[in-house]
């Protein structure tokens, strides 16, 4: 297995705090990436009240709309292949899937069978601009992350999987750092994540000066232009 500059826990930690906290610290110590890295267009979450999940990247591209044109043997085989990628992980996953059609999300690839057998293969849960299906039956605690909601698997079928795969203008390699919840998803790169933390802090601390004026009965535009230029002064 891969060596990270990241344990276990690290990834738990980032799971205390929502997608948007975590760009906001980003903006800070990788203020290169503010501009890209994340999701660009909405997106639909199977549950909006679970919580952040924060895995190491499975990539796989998947098409629906029509047959493979493969033998079946062969689908079958890519289907146990992707399987075995997924579950050759040292620390917990997110599926990270590009749906190729022109249309995509006209069949889904998760639903009940796929939000189970992810779940017992380490995967916290996935992100995708397909489709989606079976709310009422996935997998307790399986987040997903879709572009739209369908209730059809049509020719839902594995294309390759491990290369890099973009979903919803975010650029996804193996093994990147996925952070996501009903906001929508963002790579954190590997140097970051134990940065991530202290950059919350600072950024909080910034923002309390601004919330604490606009809170305050005698608030004035004069007490926030003082607050606004006093943030930048905090360290």
């Amino acid at each position: 297995m891969a060596e990270h500059p990241f344990t276990r826990e690290d990834l738990e930690v980032l799971q205390q705090w929502d997608t948007p906290t975590i760009c906001n610290a980003l903006e800070l110590v990788a203020p290169q990436r503010r501009g890209y890295g994340f999701t660009v267009r909405p997106m639909v979450a199977a549950d909006p009240k679970l919580p952040p999940i924060c895995g190491l990247a499975r990539t796989g591209t998947i098409r629906a709309a029509a047959p493979s044109g493969r033998p079946k043997e062969q689908d079958k085989a890519i289907r146990i292949g992707w399987y075995e990628y997924v579950a050759r992980a040292s620390l917990p996953t997110v599926v990270v899937l590009q749906d190729l059609d022109d249309t995509p999300g006209v069949g889904a690839f998760w639903g009940e069978v796929h939000s189970a057998v992810h779940k017992a293969l380490g995967a916290q849960g996935g992100v995708t601009n397909g489709s989606i299906r079976d709310l009422d039956m996935l997998a307790p605690g399986f987040q997903l992350i879709a572009g739209v909601v369908n209730p059809s698997h049509a020719f839902v079928h594995m294309v390759a999987f491990g290369q890099e795969v973009t979903v919803h203008g975010m650029h996804v390699a193996h093994e990147d750092v996925i952070h996501a919840d009903r906001h929508g998803a963002v790579v954190i790169p590997h140097d970051c994540v134990r940065k991530i933390p202290a950059a919350i802090e600072l950024g909080a601390r910034r923002e309390k000066v601004v919330l604490d004026v606009c809170r305050d009965p005698d608030f004035s535009v004069a007490k926030l232009r003082e607050a606004v230029l006093r943030m930048d002064e905090i360290h």
